[in-house]
């Protein structure tokens, strides 16, 4: 059975006070939680890791970063390298953002550069994939999330150390939120990508998550489907009761 994944990216939101007061909240809420197979992961902004491994180092929490440096180290001003998040024992790291990929440039190159190294590192990526809204009405959905798998995957070896987040661009923080229907298909074919390219064993192992508007209103459909194992969640995961919430639909499924 694969594992369920409740993620929360907090993007570039909350000050150090509500950062703390939300660790030390999750942490005591989690304290004695029976999770099952539901991994509770949270990527705040980088400055708030330590904190958060501090908070978090003896309870059900897995910290993750929202991004990391193509480079192991050297003079890149302004970045963090995947050698800096193992030296903190970090478990997580999110890459292919569509935020990412939007404003700041990144490629598929870049984005599997950073899959290498995060490797390299022992840190499990999350990998972010998904269309545009111009891209799905011209119907070309298929191709772009096959092509952003291709490129992100490209002469990388695997065998269950990675997570797949299929992020429909269209439905990342507009509260429009992909069908179920819809997210399924994808999700499937996502994880026969992975059939074809790697096993057959390699894929049903992948934990493929949902990341547009994932909610309470809407997690539980979504979690029915066969190809979701689970979110990676944005505003919701700002709010300790919709996050709480959420993790406590995960767990009764």
């Amino acid at each position: 059975m694969r594992k369920i994944i409740i993620a929360g990216n907090w993007k570039m939101n909350k000050i150090f006070p509500e950062a703390e007061d939300f660790f030390m909240d999750i942490a005591e809420y989690i304290e004695n939680k029976k999770l099952g197979n539901v991994e509770v992961v949270i990527c705040p902004p980088s400055v708030y890791l330590e904190m958060a491994g501090d908070i978090t180092a003896d309870h059900q929490l897995f910290i993750g970063a929202q991004n990391v440096s193509r480079f192991e180290s050297g003079a890149y001003t302004g970045e963090l390298s995947a050698l800096m998040f193992n030296s903190m024992e970090l478990d997580y790291c999110i890459i292919g953002h569509s935020e990412r990929r939007k404003y700041f440039a990144e490629t598929d190159k870049s984005i599997n550069e950073k899959l290498k190294i995060l490797q390299e590192n022992e840190i499990i990526p999350i990998v972010c994939i998904g269309e545009t809204l111009n891209e799905r009405e011209s119907g070309i959905t298929e191709k772009i999330v096959l092509n952003q798998l291709e490129g992100a995957f490209r002469d990388v070896q695997i065998n269950d150390d990675v997570v797949i987040a299929y992020e429909p661009v269209w439905a990342i923080g507009t509260g429009v939120t992909a069908t179920p229907q819809q997210a399924q298909e994808i999700h499937y074919l996502i994880r026969n990508w992975f059939v074809d390219k790697y096993s057959k064993e390699v894929a049903e192992n992948i934990p493929i998550l949902y990341g547009g508007s994932m909610k309470p209103e809407n997690i539980k459909e979504l979690l029915s489907q066969q190809d979701i194992d689970g979110g990676l969640i944005g505003g919701a995961s700002l709010d300790i009761s919709k996050f709480s919430e959420m993790i406590d639909i995960a767990v009764e499924l």
